[in-house]
C-alpha cells in the first residue's frame, strides 16, 4: 500500500467485510448491564433515486455521535430500516411498467449496500421493512387496537382529494392548499373514510411537549397545529325549525350583541336543510362552485368575499334578535363547527362581507380612550375594549364581559365555556394499491368486523395487473380477494379495499425495531423498558406536523393500553440542516443535485463523510463545494503519512510522559481530546474536525515531513494512537486501518475514549504583545503566571524596545494581564 496517500480502495471494503464477518456492530438488546442509549435517524424511503447527499449528511453525522457514545462505554442501539410502502415506488413502477414490489425490493438491496459504505454501526439483524408482511401484520394489529378502543372509526366526512394522485390526503400532507408531493391543487370532497381520532389526544399531545427536549421551532409548530383555543360555544336557534340549531365557537363572546348574520360553510350539512325552496337553485350552484376552490383561495385575505343567502334566519340567544343565515366560502367545514357568528364591526372578514352585501355593522366594543363611530370605520376594530350597545353588559371591559356573557348563556342553556382545537382527526384511508391493506370486513348483517387476529396479516395481493390510480381503490377490482366470509356470522362479506396512509407504518417503527426478531408479538416490553425512550431522534423539520405528530400520538396510545412504557417516543429531537449548492437548495429541476458516487470513487467514503461534517453546522447545513473536499483529503493524508512513519507491533499506550513532547503539542492534544468530546456530545462535528486539524498542524511543526531520529518514536506512536481514537467516529474505515498499523488490535471503535489531563489544558507560557506608543514592536514568550510588574520588566528588556527607547524616558506602562504591554515613551 502507498505510504503517501490513504488507499481507500484497498482499505474500506476490507474493513466492511471484517465488520460483517465478525458481527462487530451486533447489539444484545437483552443485556441489562450498563447505560443504554437508543440513537435513531429517520429511516429512508427506497425510491428509485437511491441515496442522495442529504442522507450522507444525516446518517454520517448521527453515526459519528453514536460511535462516540459507544467508546464512552454506553450500549448503543442504532438500527436502520426502510419506509417502503407509498406513492414514490408506485408512481415509479407505473412509469417503468414494473410491479411496485419488484421496484421496492431492488431499491432496498441497492440502498442497503450504499448505507454500508457510509460505515455506520447498523446492526442489520434488527432491520424493518414496512412493505413486508412480517411488518405490516403489526400495522394491521395496531389498526385493530385503535378500532377496539374506539379510536379508529369509519365515517362520512369532507376530505382532501388530490385529483393528480387520485387519492385522499391527510391535512398534514396539504401545504397551502397544494399536495405536498406534486405541488398541485387539492380539492374538498365528501367520502366515507377511516379516521384515527387523534383529536381525543389533543390536550395530552400539547402537555407532552413540556416533557421533551425538541427544537423550539417544532414545538411551536405542533402547538400551532394542535391550535388550542379557549372560548364559548353558543347555540343559535333557527326560526321555524324548532328541532334544529346552529353551534358556533367564538373567542369573543363579548361581541355577541354585534352579530348581524350567521355564516355556514358550503360543505355544512345544514346548508341543504336550511335553504328555502326559493333560494335552492342559487345556493346549490354557489356550493358547487365554492367546493371547487382550494382552501388557500377560500381563506385568502385579498380575495373578494362571496356568499349567498339561504332564506332562513337564526335567533341570537342573548337578545332573541333574528339574523339572516348565509353561506360563504371563507368559512371552512374542516375548522371549528363549520358555522360562524358574524360580527362585522369586530372581525375583518365579516366586515368586508357585510360591506359587499350591505349587511348591518353594529359597533358593540369601543376603544377605552378613543371615540369610534360605525360611519367612520374603514376596517374592523378587533382589539379588546369596553362593551357598548350590549344591554346589561354595556360598560364592562372585554375580559370581564366575556366571562359574564358566557355565564348568562349557561343560565339560558344556550352556551358554555369551551376549549377547542384546530387539530382534526387523521384520515388514513387511501385509494392506492401500494400500501398496507385495512384489516376490516364489511358484512351487510354484522356491519364492520375486524379480520380475526390469528388471520393477520391480510396480505396485499401481488397478482394485480392494473394498479394505476382511478379514483377508487385498485384492490376493488380483485373480486376473488375482495369477496370473503364474515368471521362473525359466516355469511358473504367483502374486504375493505382501501390501503392505509403510510404515516401509519412509520408511527410505531421505533418500537418494532426492538422486536424485529419476534413474530409472536408486535413489541418486546422488557426491551422497551430497557431502551425507551429514544435518546436522540434525528430527522428533517418538514416532518414537524406530519410524522412527528403521528409518532407521538401512537406512542401515547400504546402507552395507555399498556404496550409502551413511555408516553413520548423521543426524549431529544434534533433537525439536521440542509446542504445547498452555490447557495441554492438542490433539486433535479435546477440541475444542481450532487451525486455522492463520483466523490466516493475519487476520495473514498471516509473523506466524503468527513467533508460533509466539516461543511457546516449539523443543525444548519452548509454549502457544497466540489473543490472544498480537497482540504479534508489533504488532512486525512497528512494523518496517514504520520501513521506510516511511526508504525508499531504493540498497542499504543494511553500513558504519555509529558517530557517526551513539546509543551504546545502536549497542551494541544489534551485540549483536542476535551473539545472534540464536547463537540461530539453537541453534534458540532465541523468544529471538532477543526480541532483535530489544529493538533495535526502542531505535530508537523514538531516532527516535520521526515523522521530525523531525534524524537522518541514510541512516544509519537502513543500520541497518534490517541489521535486515531478521537478521529475514529468521523472516519471509521480509515481509523481501523491506521489503528492496526500503529499496533492496535481491532476494533478501534471498541476502544475507550481517551481522557484528558485538566492541568495540561492551560499554557505554561503566553505570547506577550509589546507595543511602544500603541504600535506593535515585538512578541515575546512570557510565563503564564507572571505578574504585571514582571511583564513590564520583560517588555523593557526586549532588544527591539531598547533600541526604540534610546534618548527617551518611560512615561507610563499599560499592562493587559496575559496579553500585552503598551509602553508610553517620550
Amino acid at each position: 500500500m502507498s505510504e503517501d496517500r490513504y488507499p481507500f480502495n484497498d482499505v474500506e471494503a476490507v474493513w466492511r467485510k471484517k465488520w460483517d464477518d465478525e458481527k462487530a456492530f451486533s447489539v444484545d438488546l437483552d443485556d441489562d448491564s450498563g447505560e443504554h442509549k437508543y440513537v435513531l435517524v429517520m429511516f429512508s424511503y427506497p425510491s428509485a433515486s437511491k441515496l442522495h447527499i442529504g442522507h450522507w449528511w444525516n446518517y454520517g453525522g448521527v453515526d459519528t455521535h453514536a460511535r462516540y457514545l459507544r467508546m464512552n462505554g454506553v450500549k448503543v442501539f442504532e438500527p436502520m430500516g426502510f419506509d417502503s410502502f407509498g406513492l414514490p415506488a408506485e408512481t415509479y413502477a407505473i412509469k417503468v411498467g414494473t410491479h411496485p414490489k419488484t421496484v421496492t425490493e431492488e431499491s432496498i438491496s441497492f440502498i442497503r449496500e450504499q448505507l454500508k459504505r457510509i460505515g455506520a454501526m447498523y446492526d442489520w439483524d434488527w432491520e424493518v421493512v414496512t412493505s413486508r408482511p412480517n411488518y405490516y401484520r403489526w400495522t394491521q394489529w395496531l389498526f385493530q387496537q385503535l378500532f377496539k378502543h374506539g379510536i379508529a372509526v369509519q365515517k362520512d366526512g369532507l376530505v382532501n382529494w388530490s385529483p393528480t394522485l387520485q387519492t385522499v390526503l391527510a391535512n398534514e400532507q396539504v401545504i397551502n392548499g397544494m399536495d405536498e408531493r406534486t405541488g398541485n391543487p387539492v380539492v374538498q370532497k365528501k367520502m366515507t373514510q377511516w379516521y384515527f381520532r387523534i383529536t381525543k389526544y389533543a390536550e395530552k399531545l400539547l402537555n407532552g411537549l413540556e416533557d421533551i427536549d425538541w427544537p423550539e421551532s417544532t414545538v411551536k409548530r405542533q402547538k400551532d397545529w394542535i391550535g388550542r383555543s379557549e372560548g364559548t360555544s353558543i347555540t343559535f336557534g333557527v326560526d321555524g325549525h324548532d328541532d334544529t340549531s346552529i353551534e358556533v365557537f367564538t373567542t369573543r363572546p363579548d361581541t355577541l350583541f354585534g352579530v348581524s348574520y350567521v355564516t355556514l360553510a358550503p360543505e355544512s350539512d345544514l346548508v341543504k336543510q336550511l335553504t328555502t325552496d326559493d333560494r335552492k337553485a342559487e345556493v346549490e350552484e354557489y356550493v358547487q362552485t365554492a367546493l371547487r376552490a382550494t382552501e388557500v383561495d377560500r381563506t385568502s385575505t385579498t380575495r373578494e368575499k362571496t356568499g349567498v343567502f339561504t332564506g332562513s334566519y337564526a335567533i341570537n340567544p342573548i337578545n332573541e334578535e333574528r339574523v339572516p343565515i348565509w353561506v360563504a366560502d371563507y368559512v371552512l367545514g374542516s375548522y371549528g363547527t363549520g358555522s360562524v357568528m358574524a360580527v362585522p364591526a369586530h372581525d375583518q372578514r365579516d366586515f368586508e362581507f357585510a360591506l359587499k352585501f350591505k349587511l348591518p355593522i353594529k359597533l358593540v366594543i369601543r376603544p377605552v380612550k378613543e371615540s369610534l363611530d360605525v360611519e367612520d370605520m374603514t376596517e374592523a376594530y378587533t382589539e379588546p375594549g369596553i362593551m357598548h350597545n350590549s344591554g346589561q353588559f354595556s360598560g364592562l371591559q372585554s375580559d370581564v364581559g366575556k366571562k359574564a356573557v358566557t355565564e348568562k348563556l349557561e343560565t339560558l342553556d344556550a352556551g358554555k365555556h369551551t376549549v377547542t382545537y384546530r387539530l382534526r382527526d387523521w384520515s388514513v384511508s387511501r385509494q392506492r394499491y401500494w400500501g398496507c391493506p385495512i384489516p376490516m370486513i364489511h358484512c351487510e348483517k354484522c356491519g364492520v368486523v375486524p379480520v380475526p387476529e390469528d388471520q393477520l396479516p391480510v396480505v396485499l395481493p401481488d397478482e394485480i395487473h392494473d394498479f394505476r390510480p382511478k379514483g377508487t381503490s385498485p384492490l376493488g377490482a380483485l373480486e376473488d380477494w375482495v369477496n370473503t366470509t364474515c368471521p362473525t356470522c359466516g355469511g358473504a362479506a367483502k374486504r375493505d379495499t382501501d390501503t392505509m396512509d403510510t404515516f401509519v407504518d412509520s408511527s410505531f417503527y421505533h418500537l418494532r425495531y426492538l422486536a424485529a426478531d419476534r413474530d409472536d408479538a408486535p413489541f418486546d416490553k422488557e426491551r422497551m423498558n430497557r431502551w425507551m425512550p429514544i435518546s436522540l431522534y434525528v430527522g428533517g423539520p418538514e416532518h414537524g406536523t406530519g410524522h412527528l405528530i403521528y409518532i407521538r400520538f401512537i406512542t401515547r396510545f400504546l402507552h395507555e393500553i399498556g404496550w409502551s412504557p413511555v408516553a413520548e417516543p423521543a426524549a431529544k429531537m434534533v433537525h439536521q440542516g440542509i446542504i445547498t449548492k452555490d447557495g441554492m437548495r438542490m433539486s433535479k429541476s435546477k440541475g444542481n443535485v450532487v451525486n455522492p458516487e463520483p466523490f466516493i470513487e475519487k476520495y473514498g467514503s471516509d473523506v466524503f463523510r468527513m467533508y460533509l461534517m466539516f461543511t457546516g453546522d449539523f443543525r444548519l447545513g452548509g454549502d457544497w463545494s466540489d473543490d472544498g473536499i480537497t482540504g479534508i483529503d489533504r488532512f486525512a493524508n497528512r494523518v496517514w503519512r504520520l501513521v506510516n512513519r511511526f508504525p508499531g507491533d504493540t498497542e499504543p499506550s494511553d500513558k504519555l510522559n509529558k517530557g517526551d513532547y513539546p509543551e504546545v503539542v502536549f497542551r494541544t492534544l489534551h485540549n483536542t481530546i476535551k473539545s472534540v468530546g464536547e463537540d461530539l456530545e453537541n453534534l458540532s462535528f465541523n468544529t471538532a474536525i477543526s480541532r483535530m486539524m489544529e493538533l495535526v498542524n502542531e505535530l508537523y511543526k514538531w516532527l516535520g515531513e521526515e523522521n530525523d531520529g531525534k524524537v522518541n518514536a514510541d512516544a509519537v506512536r502513543n500520541l497518534l494512537g490517541i489521535l486515531i481514537r478521537i478521529m475514529s467516529p468521523f472516519a471509521p474505515h480509515f481509523c481501523e486501518e491506521a489503528w492496526t498499523r500503529l499496533g492496535g488490535t481491532p476494533f478501534v471503535f471498541q476502544q475507550e475514549w481517551p481522557s484528558y489531563d485538566e492541568s495540561a489544558l492551560v499554557a505554561n507560557t503566553i505570547t506577550l504583545v509589546v507595543q511602544v506608543n500603541g504600535k506593535l514592536r515585538d512578541r515575546i514568550d512570557a510565563p503564564a503566571d507572571a505578574s504585571n510588574d514582571d511583564l513590564e520588566r520583560l517588555a523593557l528588556a526586549s532588544e527591539k524596545v531598547q533600541g526604540l527607547m534610546e534618548g527617551k524616558s518611560l512615561r507610563k506602562a499599560i499592562v493587559v494581564p496575559g496579553k500585552l504591554v503598551n509602553l508610553v515613551v517620550g
